[in-house]
């Protein structure tokens, strides 16, 4: 493995679980986000985790500890990159957002660094000229809750480099991570394929007046024994994230028109989904994980 300094591009709420992840298994993390409000934000979301790595993984204080200790924070992109073995990118799924970022980052970053694109629905080519390395980058996609839900989607493009690919399939198992390796592009990987059109579905249910928000995850909960439902899934995936991948999906899917303008509206509204303290439901106590939810 020659990875030894990673830089986060993008501190959202995934972003700053891929970059904590990352230290607490041991390398040197730089988390990078536009302007020093986000940094500030990022650092205080990161240190907030400390409860959940204690609850649901027994990590030590000590532990905790030893990965604050490796993160370093910027709103300095050139800074954030300046020796960076890879560079995870985490920044919002919009298509022209990152290409102007790649443009940007490719002239920064040394010339043998990895890129790889945390994007959920946006495919590698897309953006494999831009980086000025298309050799050297493709997507490693995380799930939220990244010391639970422990995969690391890995998906290249047809320039991507075998031995670049397997390099990033050896680094998400040194984070924890189980590597879940496609064998060619697909938008929405594996997981996302599987979960968009759960989520589509129980938004137009919504939409429809069918039922409410609750009444849905509670018989998704119920019926799977699932520890949550479509729109908890969606507070936790955050609403601009649902927005911007349902904007993609209106050419193939025009009737989630509908869908997008009631995420935009959301958006308005200030409620981005756990990120901000609600979505659909308020945190950080959802309803959804109150026992009586499904109870009879």
């Amino acid at each position: 493995m020659t990875i030894k300094k990673v830089t986060v591009a993008g501190s959202g709420v995934l972003g700053s679980q891929i970059a904590f992840q990352s230290a607490f298994k041991g390398f040197d993390v730089t988390v990078y986000d536009i302007n020093q409000e986000a940094v500030d934000k990022a650092e205080a979301r990161i240190k907030g985790l400390r409860h959940a790595y204690r609850h649901d993984i027994a990590a030590t204080d000590a532990d905790f500890d030893a990965g604050i200790s490796r993160l370093s924070f910027t709103d300095d992109l050139a800074d954030a990159v300046k020796d960076a073995d890879l560079v995870i990118e985490a920044i919002p799924e919009n298509p022209d957002i990152k290409h102007d970022f790649y443009k940007k980052l490719s002239t920064l970053a040394p010339k043998e660094a990895i890129f790889t694109s945390n994007s959920s629905t946006l495919v590698p080519s897309m953006f494999a000229a831009d980086t000025g390395r298309p050799k050297q980058f493709l997507n490693m996609h995380f799930s939220n809750q990244v010391w639970l839900n422990n995969t690391a989607e890995i998906m290249g493009s047809p320039e991507t480099d075998p031995d670049i690919y397997k390099e990033i399939v050896q680094y998400s198992r040194d984070i924890g991570m189980v590597p879940i390796q496609l064998k060619k592009e697909q938008p929405g990987y594996i997981l996302n394929s599987l979960l968009m059109p759960l989520n589509a579905a129980a938004g137009m249910l919504w939409l429809k007046g069918i039922a409410d928000p609750e009444m849905i995850d509670r018989t998704w909960m119920v019926a799977t024994g699932a520890p949550w439902g479509p729109f908890g899934i969606t507070d936790a995936v955050g609403i601009r994230t649902s927005y911007n991948i349902t904007l993609e999906a209106l050419d193939v899917h025009p009737e989630l028109k509908p869908l997008a303008d009631a995420f935009k509206k959301m958006l308005d509204e200030g409620k981005l989904g756990i990120e901000s303290g609600e979505g659909f439901y308020k945190y950080p106590n959802p309803a959804y994980k109150d026992k009586k939810f499904t109870e009879v």
